[in-house]
């Protein structure tokens, strides 16, 4: 098993490959920052940087390049149709896909808790790093370099999506699924709350008739819902499924 000095220098080779990756060698402390969970930094003491100021500001750089990529993909869709279209392409889900492919959770910082968590697999940790590592690219190349990151993983999505897709997020899709097939709506019940102020993080359950059938967990109610719904969606339509085949 590799030491602790072993384990934070090849971490650190890999972020300078990153780095050299997506053009951003002379800027390995901004990367290293996006790279940077609050709670590795909470552990290591004052002076630690983490990536929550660059996730705010990776969100909004997001929904500049993605809104402005289906602005011009679909020039006769009103506003309405646009919003649900980028909601459907920038979430949280969409984002730790990405990150996962390309291998963003074993190049990031995290505190023991989190380690201990399968923080790296964590879909909340990871999008929020997706945001961060854009911000990165937006302070140090502009939304030039962001807008190159960005549509390289999205271009394709904002070019074809359709504006049904727009109405297709995990929420909705289990609420029509729910009232179509068992007559009833989801509810949605906070279950926990945890960790410092600038760092909370949610449990949320869903359940169909009093029945649990879904839990989420995120930085915010709204993702931790969003994780919920996505579950509780898929044993909706494995149940249906199974008993079509009966």
């Amino acid at each position: 098993m590799l030491g602790d000095d072993a384990l934070m220098n090849r971490r650190e080779a890999s972020l300078r490959r990153f780095a050299r990756e997506i053009a951003m060698e002379a800027h390995l402390d901004l990367l290293r920052e996006a790279l940077t969970h609050s709670s590795y930094a909470n552990e290591a003491g004052p002076g630690t940087r983490h990536n929550e100021r660059l996730e705010f500001l990776g969100d909004a750089v997001l929904g500049v390049i993605v809104g402005d990529g289906l602005f011009r993909a679909h020039p006769r869709l009103s506003e309405g149709s646009l919003s649900r279209l980028r909601a459907a392409i920038v979430n949280e889900t969409s984002l730790a896909d990405q990150a996962r492919a390309m291998g963003l959770g074993d190049l990031m910082w995290l505190g023991k808790g989190e380690e201990r968590t399968e923080g790296r697999d964590k879909a909340s940790v990871l999008s929020d790093a997706y945001e961060a590592v854009v911000a990165a690219l937006f302070l140090s190349g502009g939304l030039e370099a962001a807008s190159a990151f960005v549509v390289g993983h999205f271009g394709e999505r904002i070019r074809l999506t359709t504006p049904q897709e727009g109405y297709r997020d995990y929420k909705t899709r289990l609420q029509e699924a729910a009232q179509r097939q068992r007559g009833v709506a989801p509810v949605y019940t906070q279950a926990d709350v945890r960790g410092p102020d600038h760092a909370r993080e949610f449990d949320v359950v869903v359940t169909l008739a009093g029945v649990e059938y879904g839990r989420g967990t995120g930085t915010s109610k709204k993702r931790a819902q969003r994780a919920a719904a996505e579950q509780a969606l898929e044993r909706l339509l494995a149940e249906d499924a199974d008993a079509a085949e009966a």
